[in-house]
């Protein structure tokens, strides 16, 4: 058909080319002759109808659809002016279903940079919805439908539109960390068989830690006092006020006293669930790696020497020990500038060490 189709539109534009050098007369003394012809051959053909093949009516369709529908009714055709109307309907819905299936069905999938985009704000905003995304990305200059967004959230199992005054205690500490500290008692023995309890504080974001005390009999009295040392040496620093929680378990030594102090001040304290440690994960972090480079490797002789060594190593934890949270950096000492080629080339570096050379540190010499 298309092949017929172009072979009569190829016709007929030579056909449209020899009209031009006729005058208007002429072409008029033709349009009477090929009336009266049209009206012979519909004599004879009586109540038959005409058989059109499909590129005849491509073609008519084509030529006659810009005439008005009254110049249209005013021509002698061979058919009415609606069927060729619903002719050129038919050609505009076979020539948009070959470009639509040329396209591959449905819209065009949404950019991978911008799905990547889309599920990192999803996972660094758990309270946002499809909605909040799509705005966000609407400020970046970014044109993509809101139904898009809701594809792309629900193709990868997240909630396109989840519940907004849900908090999950992730996010909590993630936005408080700056205003968290958290508390724990950490348990050994020394070499006589005594236990000895240690009271520690750590701050979530500096991750300077703060020993508070050691004992054998972690009194409420001792707890509270222990307590009320650590807001003097906060105030004393010009810190105190940055804090506003303070993170603990429900173990029994703690007094009800402590939340009322503390609340005194400013900071409230918030208990984390039963047989829940990773609730109190800094903390525990820490422990672990006071067990593991100090309280595992070193035997500790009575309290006094507990206390002696628990403060060097808070000295070497506070202002050397790098951290991975911290980019390298020490809670009490910065990150070093990178070195200069020269300094490189000439290493000069001293080792010192701490606890009878338990633990090393490394000093440029000059």
């Amino acid at each position: 058909m298309l092949v017929r189709f172009a072979y009569l539109a190829v016709t007929h534009a030579f056909a449209a080319l020899r009209l031009l050098p006729m005058t208007n007369r002429e072409k008029d003394i033709e349009i009477l002759a090929l009336r009266h012809q049209l009206a012979i051959l519909q004599r004879q053909l009586g109540d038959q109808r005409p058989r059109l093949r499909p590129e005849d009516r491509a073609l008519l369709a084509v030529l006659l659809v810009p005439l008005a529908r009254a110049t249209l009714r005013r021509l002698r055709l061979l058919v009415g002016p609606d069927t060729v109307l619903r002719w050129h309907r038919d050609l505009a819905k076979r020539r948009h279903a070959r470009a639509s299936a040329d396209r591959g069905p449905g819209r065009p999938r949404t950019v991978a940079s911008i799905r990547r985009l889309v599920l990192r704000m999803a996972a660094e905003n758990a309270s946002w919805g499809y909605r909040r995304i799509h705005g966000e990305l609407a400020l970046l200059g970014i044109v993509i439908a809101p139904s898009s967004v809701w594809e792309i959230l629900k193709a990868n199992g997240i909630d396109p539109a989840p519940q907004r005054a849900t908090v999950t205690w992730a996010n909590f500490l993630r936005a408080q960390a700056e205003a968290i500290l958290a508390m724990d008692f950490i348990e050994t023995i020394t070499l006589t068989g005594a236990r000895q309890y240690i009271l520690v504080a750590i701050h979530h974001t500096g991750r300077r830690v703060r020993i508070l005390g050691t004992t054998a009999h972690p009194t409420h009295a001792w707890v509270t006092q222990a307590v009320r040392n650590l807001l003097m040496d906060l105030e004393d620093a010009g810190s105190l006020a940055r804090f506003r929680f303070l993170i603990r378990d429900r173990d029994a030594k703690y007094p009800a006293l402590i939340d009322e102090i503390l609340g005194s001040a400013g900071i409230t304290t918030v208990l984390t669930g039963v047989r829940m440690p990773r609730m109190n994960a800094i903390t525990e972090r820490w422990v672990k790696t006071l067990r593991a480079e100090l309280l595992d490797r070193t035997l500790i002789w009575n309290e006094t020497h507990l206390r002696r060594v628990l403060n060097e190593y808070e000295q070497h934890y506070n202002r050397h020990r790098t951290h991975r949270s911290l980019a390298a950096a020490a809670p009490l000492r910065t990150r070093p500038q990178p070195l200069q080629l020269d300094r490189i080339e000439h290493l000069a570096v001293r080792r010192e060490d701490r606890l009878g050379g338990l633990i090393h540190e490394y000093q440029h010499a000059a």
